[in-house]
């Protein structure tokens, strides 16, 4: 990676579906699979830069794809993106990729992903790392919340979505600490944003999935922020509800993001949940 900030370009799975799934794959051991979320110009190295690597220096394979729509994944505009669409493609990167057995780490839409993956494939979900993910309300309560409006009105005002937008965005939508927004970041989100369409936000579907959580029978860890402009908070008492064997962390002074702005705990917890949960 240059130091002019670019995103690390890798492996590109040529899926049975037809479409091309990009994915970074570091490190080797068992697999840690990292699903990233939603939002203008997101990809997986951008999400969990201060992550992976910790876990690939410690004996993982870290496996970490751009969803269809995203990074540098295909991105077609004449499909709709309901959440079996991203689960197939995603199962189908792990085809290509040799994997059967991983420990999936999903934020926000990757959350609802990993659920997707878990339910459908319970033989190759091992453990669960949730992010406040989705899929645990219904829409117009998503909507409510004062990050979301931030991310649809920065996306739907066809105003061009400029570095300056970008960055208050994630400083004020996302995140509790908003110098972490950092130049860097904005500079990853907008070489994304250059070659991403709006298709993938506008047909994403996402169904409440807490009537199903209950049959996720793998060992699950679970982060919230207690800043959270993103996911209702509702959906946290769903989440902890729902799933059987789930260990939950709250973070004060955190918003949606805890792999970046608690990135050290995060790190050490999840290595302890490898090892020991």
């Amino acid at each position: 990676m240059g130091m002019n900030g670019l995103l690390p370009e890798a492996n590109y799975a040529e899926c049975a579906n037809g479409y091309r799934i990009h994915y970074l794959d570091e490190g080797q051991g068992e697999v840690v699979l990292f699903l990233h979320g939603s939002g203008p110009g997101a990809s997986g190295h951008s999400n969990f830069k201060g992550n992976y690597p910790f876990l690939a220096e410690r004996g993982y394979r870290c496996i970490v794809p751009d969803h269809i729509g995203y990074g540098f994944s295909d991105k077609p505009d004449d499909v709709d993106h309901p959440l079996s669409f991203f689960v197939e493609c995603i199962k189908q990167t792990l085809d290509v990729a040799g994997v059967s057995k991983c420990t999936v780490v999903g934020n926000s839409l990757g959350g609802a992903i990993a659920f997707g993956l878990a339910l459908e494939y319970p033989e190759l979900v091992e453990k669960l790392i949730l992010m406040a993910p989705g899929g645990l309300n219904d829409l117009p309560e998503y909507q409510a919340m004062p990050g979301m409006q931030k991310v649809f009105q920065t996306f739907s005002s066809g105003a061009a979505v400029t570095p300056e937008v970008m960055k208050d965005l994630f400083a004020t939508g996302l995140m509790y600490n908003g110098e972490l927004a950092t130049d860097e970041l904005v500079a990853e989100r907008m070489q994304i944003m250059q070659i991403m369409n709006g298709h993938v936000m506008a047909t994403m579907q996402i169904p409440n999935l807490v009537d199903q959580l209950p049959g996720i029978e793998c060992p699950c860890l679970g982060f919230w922020g207690m800043d959270e402009q993103m996911m209702p908070e509702s959906g946290l008492h769903k989440m902890v509800k729902a799933i059987p064997h789930l260990r939950t962390i709250l973070v004060n002074e955190c918003g949606h993001w805890v792999m970046v702005e608690h990135e050290g705990m995060f790190n050490r917890a999840c290595l302890d949940f490898l090892e020991h949960g």
